[in-house]
């Protein structure tokens, strides 16, 4: 606990010496969820830049090793999510176009249709593009996905008009 009282008060030595202790626990724990050990370091980097930037707003009742570990648990879960999100869509967008593709020029159609929606979606900030697929693929309700996210509800609002707005956009054709 003393630890993370010294990293608050914005001690830069502490805060190394305990990236240097757990950065590679860290990495190897975050391995066995995203079996790559790129995601993993991103993971685990990502970790302690939050707890850095967010040490003021941060509230650990238990070991800052516990906390770290939870958050880079909860960090490899969301990815898990993200991942098989993509895979659901993927696999939906391929029987759409089997669906659809009765001809050559509608096939065309649709795989620049599926092009655009694609590159709108990566277009999208991180958190945007994820309330998106949760509300739109997922079918999560707005209070849900603002319960899972740990956001406001006016914020998933936000968030869902903005990317529609962009869809809107670049789908105008």
């Amino acid at each position: 606990m003393e630890h993370f009282k010294k990293i608050q008060r914005g001690d830069i030595k502490e805060f190394e010496r305990v990236f240097r202790d757990l950065y590679a626990p860290l990495c190897i724990f975050a391995q066995k969820y995203l079996h790559s050990a790129e995601s993993a370091e991103e993971k685990v980097q990502d970790t302690f830049y939050k707890l850095w930037r967010d040490r003021q707003k941060i509230s650990i009742t238990d070991s800052l090793k516990a906390y770290l570990y939870k958050v880079v648990q909860n960090s490899c879960l969301q990815e898990i999510e993200h991942f098989k999100v993509e895979e659901k869509y993927a696999k939906f967008v391929k029987i759409q176009s089997m669906e659809f593709a009765t001809d050559p020029f509608e096939e065309m159609k649709l795989k620049q249709m599926t092009q655009a929606i694609d590159q709108t979606l990566h277009l999208l900030p991180e958190n945007c593009r994820k309330i998106f697929i949760l509300s739109r693929y997922d079918g999560l309700k707005n209070r849900e996905i603002a319960e899972k996210l740990s956001i406001s509800i006016k914020t998933v609002e936000a968030n869902i008009s903005k990317a529609l707005q962009a869809f809107k956009l670049n789908l105008k054709e």
